[in-house]
């Protein structure tokens, strides 16, 4: 393979200067329309592309926003995606997406990458809950949102949904359903999101005058549809089974639906079943499944809208703010046989 062609190149091919090639590329109206057009024939018959890395370095800015998801097999974090690339595209911007796999060395590879990079700034998912990875990119002052997941050592903007109420909504959604043994199947509790969805499932127990320890609990090791079947298996193997199960998210609750339908159990006939997230196959699952709804495209589209406020021309106005969404609560048929209004 050449060398690339560069500007040089399209002058000497064009007959005019460097910085007539450069007029007409980036101010075209300073120049006469016989020398522009002779200007983009070369560049057409030479293929030349100018350099974005170099113009970015010369303008000081980069047009690149990173976004470093958890889980890219999650539809949740292709939602949020989504919605930080609608924000980018709109702004000019261009999005740099990877996935930490909800490793905390992924992730402070990934933020290394960025600095070299010097990206416009970085919207995360933190994998590192410790604050460590961030205390060490701050260094390099390149700007970041949260997304989803709070830390409380981050000073700076974050975008998430708050989780206590939804666990709230599921639960007394279950409750006014005429269901009393619930169980909450859980992914690991050192996660922010699961301990507030439960702590959102106890206030509804409180509520309906129902003490804590009345609400049975299924630890699982992650938050994927594998551990929701292994999950499901250990709810099978309660006595007595629980009537009703919130799941932290969707992909929990798919896999306890697996689970249950390979037993024999019917849902929601003998087990009604909530998820969290509604994800796109929560309303096509073999029994459609009632979820707490988290507007994640709106998560990813606000958080980008904080980045691109804090990086554009009025940051010297910006304040990091934290947003807190609300959620909803979507009912099909996982949850219709019992349920009443």
């Amino acid at each position: 393979m050449g060398r690339p062609v560069g500007i040089k190149d399209v002058a000497g091919a064009a007959g005019v200067s460097v910085g007539t090639v450069s007029n007409v590329i980036n101010r075209p109206e300073s120049v006469t329309e016989e020398t522009r057009r002779r200007v983009l024939s070369a560049i057409e018959r030479l293929g030349y592309v100018r350099s974005e890395s170099a113009r970015q370095l010369r303008a000081g800015r980069s047009r690149i926003l990173a976004v470093l998801v958890l889980d890219m097999a999650n539809p949740f974090f292709v939602d949020v995606a989504t919605g930080a690339e609608r924000s980018a595209r709109a702004a000019g911007l261009g999005v740099m997406l990877c996935n930490s796999a909800e490793s905390p060395a992924e992730e402070a590879t990934y933020l290394t990458l960025f600095s070299e990079q010097q990206v416009r700034g970085v919207l995360v998912t933190p994998a590192d809950l410790s604050g460590r990875n961030l205390d060490a990119f701050r260094r390099h002052r390149i700007p970041f949102v949260l997304v989803d997941r709070i830390v409380p050592s981050a000073d700076g903007c974050s975008v998430s949904v708050d989780d206590v109420s939804g666990g709230a909504l599921a639960v007394r959604h279950l409750l006014r359903g005429g269901h009393r043994d619930i169980a909450y199947v859980s992914g690991p509790m050192r996660l922010a999101q699961c301990r507030n969805r439960r702590e959102g499932a106890l206030r509804a127990f409180e509520e309906a005058g129902l003490p804590p320890g009345a609400l049975r609990q299924v630890e699982a090791a992650r938050l994927d549809v594998a551990a929701g079947r292994d999950a499901g298996a250990r709810l099978l193997g309660m006595d007595p089974r629980p009537g009703a199960v919130f799941c932290a998210n969707d992909l929990l609750a798919l896999g306890v639906l697996q689970t249950l339908y390979h037993a024999g159990v019917r849902v929601p006939e003998d087990i009604a079943l909530v998820g969290y997230d509604d994800i796109e196959f929560a309303a096509a699952a073999a029994v459609p499944l009632t979820s707490v709804r988290q507007p994640a495209v709106q998560l990813g589209a606000d958080a980008a809208d904080l980045l691109i406020e804090e990086t554009g021309d009025a940051a010297a106005a910006h304040r990091h703010r934290r947003i807190v969404l609300q959620p909803e609560l979507v009912v099909r048929a996982s949850t219709l046989a019992r349920s009443r209004p």
